[in-house]
């Protein structure tokens, strides 16, 4: 990638260096430079998550939330990580890269009955920011939510689509 930017770079240099009536020739070139380049670039999808990170600052009470309040397979410890198992995707819990600020995204964990995990997850010691709700009438289900944080005040939800 990094060459085939060195090589449009230069490309531009030279259209734009070279006199009017070049200008054109040049370009001409590098238009078909580029169209060659995207024509042999393979395409790529991704699809599966392999690993999902969660920054975390102490790492021993984030293995017990986990692991023992909501009884996520534990995998293994590395320094400073922990690896989980959520359903054959790995979770990382770690401490921020450098000193920078950490960010997180949402994990939604798939629940069939989403009353019930709510109470078994509250008997660990699991505390909600409120009752499941209702969050939307879909065609053949209704969608549940229900959010909680782990020790490092990272959001958490569970999610139920119940059938109807």
């Amino acid at each position: 990638m990094q060459k085939h930017h060195h090589r449009s770079a230069r490309a531009l240099e030279l259209i734009f260096d070279a006199t009017p009536l070049n200008r054109v020739e040049h370009y001409r070139a590098f238009e078909k430079s580029i169209m060659l380049n995207v024509a042999m670039t393979p395409t790529l999808s991704l699809s599966t998550i392999g690993q999902i990170a969660l920054t975390v600052r102490d790492i021993a009470p984030a293995i017990e939330f986990y692991r023992d309040q909501l009884g996520i397979r534990f995998l293994f410890e590395a320094p400073n990580m922990a690896f989980f198992d959520c359903g054959g995707i790995r979770l990382m819990l770690g401490p921020p890269e450098g000193t920078k600020d950490s960010f997180s995204s949402i994990l939604y964990f798939k629940v069939d009955d989403i009353h019930s995990a709510v109470e078994t997850l509250k008997s660990r010691g699991v505390g909600f920011e409120r009752d499941p709700h209702l969050v939307a009438k879909m065609p053949d289900h209704d969608l549940w939510l229900a959010f909680f944080r782990d020790p490092d005040r990272n959001t958490l939800a569970l999610m139920c689509e119940m059938k109807r």
